[in-house]
């Protein structure tokens, strides 16, 4: 029988949630236009939709707050938050934005220079591949085979396929690469780490080529404890130098805080040594973010998110973390949903491709399969295929995702695992009835990031 791990923390405050009918449910559905992202929150008993910003801080991270310091320049909360980056890190050049796509904002468009350009990834997520794309680039995602066998056991389904990303700068030319990104863990893939062996043959890449190599790190705590737990030779090691060796590859660091940081709002830009790069960063945070000492963000903000860094590494947390989400899909699995396998870091991700195949990829089956979920158990989860995917930017056509997932993302020290159970249960009846699901189609799309305010109707 499967062990998982009691929380390393207790509760010391609580948030009512309300629950609803199926009657209401259904009413503020069809009120938000069949887009789960349009619902008010006090609509959802349980809320999967994302892990980022939505966790619970800590009370040394409330103790911080206290202490920002709201200077416009020169905050001393901004260096608090620099000296924990760099430690981390070690790397020379700090900037703090709002959150990861402010991150992204800045530096994509410094790093595509001229139209046409490429960046390789192992898999890009919904804002990266926008910002690529409004930097003029396109984006390519190289992430190795393994990944698509969903149910088959891999320790590193988010590794990029090295030899494919090698022949993609030698057709397109080094030249018209933008950069290379190693998204850790991997999103889209379905929450997949990333070996350092792998990052070690991409690094080697990238320096046989000059090309910036990026670490797109939002998660890069959980990656580093998946290494740990799974990568040969690094049993012993300690979270924080797994972390550390990881940025040693790479260029540059761009993080969405509100995941691994453990804060609700934040991000960051971190630059290795590239002095000239970072203060073109720096030209470009001041019209779009702020001035580089607050980057969009309070002096309070900074203080939290320089404690939650380091809180963010503690091994007896991301143990617990990690098992909360293996708890979830072994549970997916023994009823025969299929999901995923393994369980990635933040969330568990449902194959709804093999759920709907009745369903086409442009009628967005794990968009049915989310709203059916919600439907069924007041639980509110995110469609990541084909409908976040987008259209293709040439041609205008719907791009065919090759995954279909209905992702549970679980935020951090919030849920129980009697929630997890609920959850769960939800899920299995929603499989039960597979066959009744029907596809969607807009009433209203948007140009860019389309999933998140588009109205859809059932056809």
């Amino acid at each position: 029988m499967n062990t998982f791990t009691v929380p390393p923390y207790r509760i010391k405050m609580v948030e009512p949630i309300k629950q609803t009918t199926y009657q209401d449910r259904k009413e503020y559905l069809e009120k938000a236009h069949n887009n789960l992202f349009l619902l008010p929150s006090e609509a959802v008993y349980i809320d999967l939709l994302t892990d980022s910003g939505t966790g619970a801080m800590s009370h040394f991270q409330w103790a911080a707050l206290m202490q920002g310091d709201e200077s416009y320049a020169g905050s001393k909360s901004f260096y608090r938050f620099e000296e924990a980056v760099k430690d981390i890190t070690g790397y020379e050049y700090i900037i703090p934005v709002h959150q990861g796509r402010g991150a992204e904002q800045v530096v994509m468009p410094l790093l595509a220079k001229q139209p046409g350009m490429y960046f390789i990834s192992n898999m890009h997520f919904d804002t990266t591949r926008a910002h690529v794309e409004l930097a003029g680039a396109t984006a390519i995602d190289c992430v190795v085979d393994e990944c698509f066998n969903v149910d088959t056991f891999s320790p590193f389904k988010g590794n990029m396929n090295v030899e494919k990303c090698e022949k993609y700068i030698k057709d397109l030319g080094r030249e018209n690469i933008a950069g290379i990104i190693m998204t850790m863990t991997n999103n889209s893939a379905g929450g997949q780490p990333v070996s350092l062996e792998n990052l070690r043959e991409v690094h080697a890449l990238t320096q046989k080529y000059d090309i910036s190599l990026i670490i797109d790190g939002a998660r890069f705590a959980e990656n580093s404890c998946f290494v740990k737990q799974r990568e040969k030779g690094y049993e012993s090691s300690e979270i924080k130098d797994i972390a550390r060796e990881m940025f040693d590859y790479a260029d540059i660091f761009l993080m969405s805080a509100k995941k691994d940081a453990l804060v609700n709002i934040g991000g960051l830009i971190a630059i290795k040594e590239d002095k000239e790069f970072f203060q073109e960063c720096q030209g470009r945070t001041v019209p779009y973010e702020g001035f580089p000492t607050y980057g969009g963000l309070a002096g309070r903000d900074m203080e939290a998110l320089a404690v939650g860094l380091k809180e963010g590494l503690d091994e007896d947390y991301l143990i617990h973390r990690l098992d909360q989400v293996r708890y979830l899909s072994e549970k997916l699995r023994e009823a025969g949903v299929p999901v995923q396998y393994p369980a990635g870091g933040h969330a568990v991700f449902v194959d709804c491709k093999s759920i709907c195949p009745h369903i086409p990829f442009d009628h967005f089956p794990a968009q049915s399969v989310c709203n059916a979920l919600y439907l069924e158990a007041g639980v509110r989860t995110v469609e990541v295929g084909s409908f976040l995917l987008g259209r293709d930017p040439k041609t205008g056509q719907n791009i065919e995702s090759p995954f279909e997932w209905m992702r549970l993302a679980i935020p951090r020290r919030t849920y129980t695992y009697a929630h997890l159970d609920h959850v769960a249960e939800g899920v299995i009846n929603v499989y039960k009835k597979r066959k009744e699901l029907k596809g969607l189609d807009f009433d209203y799309e948007p140009k860019v990031l389309r999933h998140f305010t588009a109205n859809l109707r059932y056809i």
